[in-house]
């Protein structure tokens, strides 16, 4: 078997500022990454923003590898990533917040599908007309909401954060315990993989939290309705639908949120005998 693709899709969420995900795919593995967005000004790897120089580099290390699991694909990007910190770093971090981080979702055919995160990127399955997730349980950013409605008198949407919506970002960043693609050995040590039947003709859809806010933050689709909407209309016409949302509310009163729109990536493949 091998993955064959379909489709793939990345909108930055302002273009005014760079985009912070990646994706792409070989014959038999494929990903998405999903940077955390930069909270202190570039300088620390040089010229280049925290998460986009974290996507970057693992995103050529996700190209370049030819593990031969899910597990071994995982060890490769950590290793490169941890390289190329020593590398490029220009100073030491102000604090654990301005580490580079990014969620990732990884398959990889072998004698079934393999499937790795690190974070809150969504995928699914599609196989004859049925929708599994895959990866991460489904995440319902209330928590987030809550935070984001709570100070919401300083602003919300703007890529210029107030002093009370900057600290608050950072005192959640770069904590112990997270386990995420980062420059913290610890934070990529426990990698989830689970391993599932497929076939020749499922589908494999991957996405950025930005993508999947459809279902996790709007409530627009359900996971089986989404990619529905994709195999019918597309990515590029679905992600529009995402964007229309977000202009509606772009004062972010209806859905409380930091940014107005969020990087948004997604990936579509197909499973070719």
């Amino acid at each position: 078997m091998h993955f064959d693709l379909l489709q793939s899709i990345s909108l930055t969420g302002d273009i005014s500022v760079p985009n912070d995900d990646r994706t792409g795919n070989a014959r038999h593995h494929g990903w998405v990454i999903d940077g955390a967005t930069d909270l202190g000004p570039p300088g620390l790897v040089g010229t280049q923003g925290g998460a986009a120089w974290l996507a970057s580099v693992a995103q050529a290390a996700f190209t370049a590898s030819t593990a031969t699991s899910i597990e071994a694909l995982y060890n490769d990007v950590a290793l490169q990533i941890l390289t190329a910190w020593e590398r490029d770093r220009t100073r030491d971090p102000e604090d654990r917040w301005e580490y580079p981080l990014a969620s990732s979702l990884a398959v990889r055919l072998g004698e079934q599908l393999e499937v790795g995160w690190l974070g809150d990127c969504a995928g699914f399955l599609w196989s004859a007309g049925t929708v599994t997730r895959i990866g991460p349980e489904k995440e319902i950013r209330n928590s987030e909401a809550e935070r984001a409605a709570s100070l919401a008198e300083h602003g919300l949407g703007s890529p210029k954060k107030s002093a009370p919506i900057l600290a608050n970002l950072r005192a959640t960043r770069g904590r112990t315990g997270m386990r995420v693609l980062s420059v913290d050995p610890e934070h990529m040590m426990a990698v989830d993989t689970a391993r599932i039947a497929c076939a020749p003709g499922d589908e494999i859809f991957l996405m950025s939290d930005g993508y999947a806010a459809l279902i996790d933050s709007y409530g627009a689709h359900d996971d089986a309705s989404l990619v529905e909407a994709i195999r019918d209309r597309g990515l590029a016409a679905v992600a529009e639908d995402l964007r229309a949302i977000e202009r509606e509310d772009a004062a972010c009163t209806r859905f409380p949120r930091f940014k107005r729109s969020d990087d948004a990536t997604a990936l579509w493949l197909r499973i070719g005998g």
